[in-house]
């Protein structure tokens, strides 16, 4: 069953890829089934009989509900879901340590924070007063995200987490250029593979 739903998370991806630029109006629809696809694929198997799966499969549920909520079009649905987002990483940072992590190693480490000013940095100027306090916090969070990978991938070597975490990262710079930077159809071309990617990894990493 889990292969079934991958197959219908790629194929949800690619009606999604689709719609963006020929029926606006699919956008949605096929966004949740690829979505709903990559949920069906931890819960089929038997994520949620771990600490570490459970604590994978409330991330991927809660990143479901922010890409529903980032279907809407309005200010407070994207804050919504930018809120939801957050708190699914917050849920996957829990899963990493649940896991088992070593002591990050100091370069990779100094590599993603200065990644992270560098985009703190790129986004400033174009987010408004009442949306910085969440973007700082969001970037601040996802980081921390992308080092426990790094830290839980150094103990148990499994490469799926931290590959998904810096797939994960690079599609919400994506993201953030559409909405704050450069809007256009080419961010969600190349972020939106990147995001599914990522969420398929960690779907299945959720059970191992």
């Amino acid at each position: 069953m889990a292969w079934g739903f991958t197959v219908t998370c790629v194929a949800g991806l690619a009606a999604l890829l689709w719609a963006e630029t020929n029926r606006p109006a699919w956008r949605r629809p096929a966004k949740m089934v690829a979505s709903t696809a990559f949920v069906a694929v931890a819960l089929s198997l038997g994520a949620w009989d771990t600490g570490f799966g459970r604590w994978m499969v409330v991330g991927l549920a809660l990143s479901w509900l922010g890409d529903l909520l980032l279907t809407y079009p309005s200010r407070t649905a994207f804050l919504s879901g930018l809120v939801a987002f957050l708190v699914a990483h917050v849920a996957y940072i829990v899963a990493f340590l649940v896991r088992g992590a070593s002591e990050p190693l100091w370069f990779p480490t100094l590599v993603v924070l200065v990644v992270g000013a560098f985009i703190l940095r790129w986004l400033w100027p174009h987010v408004d007063q009442q949306m910085r306090l969440p973007v700082l916090a969001y970037v601040v969070t996802i980081t921390l995200m992308v080092l426990a990978a790094a830290a839980t991938a150094q103990a148990d070597a499994d490469w799926r987490i931290p590959v998904g975490a810096v797939a994960f990262y690079l599609s919400d710079v994506a993201v953030a250029r559409d909405r704050f930077v450069a809007p256009g159809v080419v961010n969600r071309i190349w972020g939106l593979p990147l995001y599914y990617g990522a969420q398929l990894l960690f779907a299945w990493v959720a059970a191992a």
